[in-house]
């Protein structure tokens, strides 16, 4: 097989939208990139969601630099519109689509060899922008249920045609689990929800309370929920844990839905059906998992990972590992980090150290190191 190998300045791994964020800013900075990404068209990972997605934040906080929404300011868009959204925003970038990388590693000149096939990528710096919700993860448990009972994991499910008659369980009680509890109520299953509610925002999302606290929690989001502030750093672990409050639909709609709420995790079987740990039997006829992704980094062929599974990297820069780069987190620098309009301040703080990488200057201000009982501003 012939080998087609070219020479980058900066290869992003996902176009997505932190990668596209990183290469609009990069773009401006004037340095080369090309983003590599397995979907065949840009955005396929939203198209891939449920079909009733809504975003939760109103279309003026949901562009990316340099091209707003185009949507109005209160509206809520959703997914699919996220998806062609994106698609336009990276019209003229250098894109290998339906391309899987199938190892990055670093060379002896200290650049990187990013493999991708009949596809060999040299770079200087590499930006790995895969975020945080790749691979579903799914309990053990699983394997013990009912063959019967119909299974999916919320990455797989789309509407509620997809189920069968009969209970419906939803395992995992996070912003999707809410979402498909209260879609299968009101296409008439009985539907259980399991797992504890951790938090809820306390006004409802399309109301003029919500209009004026919006702009506080954007706040919090982007100033006080940081890698920078105490509070920030104790919140980072909680959040990257599966602990973000429920923002559009909440107890209250559950209820109202019927959707019975029950806090205790689904850890067992009995006969073949799903069992709580308070012992609770569900006699479900569909189980959707939506317990969320696991990290995998083994495309890297280096470590990069904690004893939590996470990258050892400060707010995406891999200190130990010069030119390598990660965006796309959870919690990656803040609690904004992972909101789509809050993707571009991490991407420009990240395209502006590669810049300096690349062309072996630094910013003081970017390359300064934190104390070492905590990860701090880069």
């Amino acid at each position: 097989m012939d080998i087609d190998t070219r020479h980058v300045q900066t290869v992003i791994v996902g176009a997505g939208q932190s990668g596209l964020a990183t290469a609009h800013h990069l773009r401006r900075l004037g340095v080369e990139c090309v983003l590599v990404d397995g979907h065949a068209r840009v955005g396929d990972q939203w198209r891939e969601r449920y079909d009733s997605l809504l975003l939760n934040s109103p279309a003026y906080r949901d562009g990316l630099p340099g091209r707003p929404f185009p949507a109005p300011k209160w509206s809520y868009p959703r997914g699919r519109d996220m998806a062609d959204y994106l698609e336009a925003y990276a019209e003229g970038m250098d894109l290998l689509l339906g391309t899987t990388v199938t190892s990055v590693e670093r060379r002896e000149d200290g650049g990187f060899r990013v493999d991708c096939g009949d596809t060999v990528l040299l770079a200087d710096a590499v930006v790995i922008a895969t975020g945080g919700e790749r691979n579903p993860r799914v309990p053990e448990v699983a394997g013990a249920l009912d063959p019967g009972i119909r299974q999916l994991h919320a990455s797989q499910y789309r509407a509620p045609d997809q189920l069968l008659p009969g209970p419906v369980l939803i395992v995992g009680a996070g912003q999707s689990g809410a979402d498909l509890a209260l879609e299968a109520a009101a296409a008439g299953h009985e539907t259980w929800l399991s797992g504890p509610i951790r938090k809820e925002v306390p006004v409802d999302i399309g109301t003029l309370g919500f209009r004026r606290i919006f702009p506080v929690l954007w706040f919090v989001w982007n100033h006080v929920l940081t890698t920078a502030t105490p509070v920030g750093r104790r919140a980072q672990p909680k959040v990257r844990n599966g602990a973000a409050p429920l923002v559009r639909v909440k107890s209250k709609h559950l209820r109202a839905a019927g959707v019975r709420h029950l806090p205790a995790h689904t850890t067992a079987t009995t006969d073949g059906l799903p069992t709580l740990e308070d012992g609770t039997v569900v006699e479900a006829a569909n189980v959707l998992w939506c317990t969320g992704y696991r990290q995998d980094f083994s495309v890297l062929r280096m470590s990069v990972t904690g004893p939590d599974g996470w990258p050892t990297d400060v707010n995406g820069v891999m200190r130990d590992l010069p030119g390598l780069y990660f965006m796309g987190l959870l919690f990656q620098r803040g609690f904004y980090s992972m909101l789509i309009g809050g993707v571009g301040r991490d991407a420009e703080r990240i395209a502006a150290h590669i810049a300096g990488y690349v062309r072996g200057t630094s910013s003081p201000r970017l390359t300064w190191s934190p104390p070492s009982s905590a990860a701090a501003p880069s």
